[in-house]
């Protein structure tokens, strides 16, 4: 699995801006774009300070996108794009189609992992998301996209951050639920 994180994040490694306006004008931040996909991307910036809650993301391309700030760790960033999912042209442009597959089907396997580590069934956990467990299926075999509002959901139903369902190992150790957690859950 190791070399399937290392290859999502060669793949989809490029280089761009973060732009916000700051007390003296618009302030631009190099960063490298990481992990794109149709809602959002993770970010490794060259700056350490909290950024303001809303900024523009620009692609090297031309691309702009005005992103909102899901979750920030130091040089790390996650942002979802405010506008909600971005156009099939636009996510061409942030990624070839191969990149968006192997991102899918590296973020299923990781929400896979956490949720049998948790010892959830697919059922279980579509219940408590409120979707189809057919769509938690398809989600953990990348067929389709799990929208970042729904990963956040995942990763705190789980009690593991959200970088590691995007970025982590697909091992993910956790004592399984009881049977009364669930019932609460």
């Amino acid at each position: 699995m190791s070399e399937l994180r290392a290859a999502t994040r060669q793949s989809t490694a490029r280089t761009g801006l973060v732009e916000f306006d700051g007390a003296r004008g618009t302030v631009s931040i190099p960063c490298t774009i990481a992990d794109v996909s149709g809602t959002g991307a993770r970010l490794k910036l060259d700056w350490s300070l909290a950024l303001p809650k809303q900024a523009t993301l620009t692609f090297a391309d031309g691309l702009r996108k005005t992103c909102r700030v899901a979750w920030q760790k130091r040089r790390l960033l996650g942002v979802a794009f405010a506008d909600g999912v971005a156009s099939l042209d636009e996510q061409a442009l942030m990624m070839t189609e191969e990149e968006q597959a192997l991102h899918r089907r590296h973020i299923g396997a990781q929400v896979r992992g956490a949720r049998e580590a948790r010892g959830y069934t697919e059922s279980q956990m579509a219940n408590l998301i409120g979707i189809s467990p057919e769509d938690i299926s398809r989600a953990e075999c990348g067929e389709i996209s799990i929208p970042l509002y729904q990963l956040t959901h995942i990763a705190d139903l789980l009690l593991v951050d959200l970088d590691s369902l995007v970025a982590g190992p697909a091992s993910i150790a956790l004592p399984p639920v009881g049977d009364a957690e669930l019932a609460a859950g």
